[in-house]
């Protein structure tokens, strides 16, 4: 029945594990969710494209949220109505900070607010930040698993492309990445007193009209090394996952 469901996503009210890996892309929730046990499609509705699965013995949702912080919250909430305690975002961005490589990983701090949702909800100064614990097990599983990463605030911003407005307005603050959609995860967690946190892999040396076009062709966040990257990060959200879970007594 129509009710049994949530209305925005399509996805069950109730059964779900508590415990998630959130992308962008349908087919890269299809991908991560291949490497679980029993993996099932829940619902594909939209761009929310979710499926259930266990890593290790832990129960775990794989979801796809689409691109853009608007859309993106729309299935955070509603995974946190249904039962989801525990959130990884596990995307690409760009990297800004000197010294982070193409299929590095960046395992995100905190986040600007530049989003184009979370200014609707709450005040410039709510701060957008991952929860400790998901920043620990991040770099642990990132360490084990021998993947190069970094640690930092990243940048969470509406616009893909440039436009009048000049980009770096926060030249000179440190920021690690650039991406789309973890700002809104932070603050959805923090207001729901849920655990959040962030790794992202890099696909493309800095970004927008920073990106050296002569040099590296433009922006191509598909080639080798990217795929290489995200291969490792979805390991290591899933196995982030899997000691937060061991944490919580899960």
């Amino acid at each position: 029945m129509t009710h049994d469901l949530l209305p925005i996503t399509r996805v069950p009210r109730t059964g779900l594990p508590a415990h998630a890996v959130v992308v962008g892309d349908p087919a890269r929730a299809a991908a991560v969710a291949a490497l679980l046990d029993g993996a099932e499609e829940v619902s594909y509705h939209r761009e929310y494209r979710v499926f259930s699965g266990s890593w290790k013995g832990v129960p775990v949702v794989v979801a796809s949220h689409g691109v853009g912080a608007p859309g993106a919250i729309l299935l955070f909430q509603e995974l946190a109505d249904a039962g989801v305690r525990t959130f990884l975002r596990f995307g690409t961005a760009g990297a800004i900070r000197p010294g982070i490589a193409d299929g590095d990983l960046v395992i995100a701090e905190a986040a600007v607010r530049d989003d184009g949702v979370t200014h609707q909800l709450l005040p410039p100064e709510y701060p957008a930040v991952a929860a400790p614990e998901a920043v620990f097990a991040l770099q642990r599983a990132a360490r084990e698993r021998g993947a190069p990463h970094h640690r930092g605030v990243v940048w969470t911003r509406a616009a893909f492309q440039p436009g009048l407005l000049p980009l770096f307005s926060y030249e000179g603050a440190g920021l690690a990445a650039i991406e789309m959609e973890l700002s809104a995860l932070l603050v959805t967690a923090s207001l729901r007193g849920l655990v959040a946190g962030g790794v992202l892999v890099i696909d493309g040396a800095n970004a927008d009209e920073l990106v050296d076009e002569e040099a590296t062709g433009g922006y191509d966040p598909h080639r080798e090394v990217v795929a290489a990257g995200v291969e490792r990060g979805a390991v290591v959200s899933l196995e982030a996952l899997r000691l937060l879970a061991e944490e919580a007594g899960a």
